[in-house]
């Protein structure tokens, strides 16, 4: 099991647009092909408070390249993202990082 640990940093006042293209389009896309999501976060207190952090749960990398290429050739969704992005960009950034849980974690 492989979990992937992704982080938007929004353009200023453009989170709420994202956390609304999250519950309006992305998620419906990720069920579409496959893509299991495990949580979302904000910054509630931090560095950056413009921030969406989520973790997704892959079988193996293989089957991430898989499912997360098909999700961003997906022409519904690029034309939702564009339609959400239409007076101004959203993200900033992104950062991502893949992790493996350990032998002692409650999450395997």
């Amino acid at each position: 099991m492989i979990f992937e640990m992704r982080v938007y940093y929004c353009a200023p006042t453009r989170l709420p647009a994202l956390m609304d293209r999250f519950r309006n389009h992305t998620l419906g896309f990720f069920e579409k092909h496959g893509i299991e999501q495990v949580a979302f976060w904000t910054t509630l207190i931090g560095s950056d408070n413009h921030t969406l952090g989520y973790i997704l749960k892959w079988n193996s990398m293989a089957e991430r390249e898989e499912r997360w290429n098909a999700f961003q050739a997906d022409a519904d969704w690029i034309a939702a993202r564009a339609e959400t992005e239409r007076e101004r960009p959203i993200v900033a950034r992104v950062e991502n990082s893949f992790l493996a849980p350990t032998d002692f974690s409650a999450i395997r």
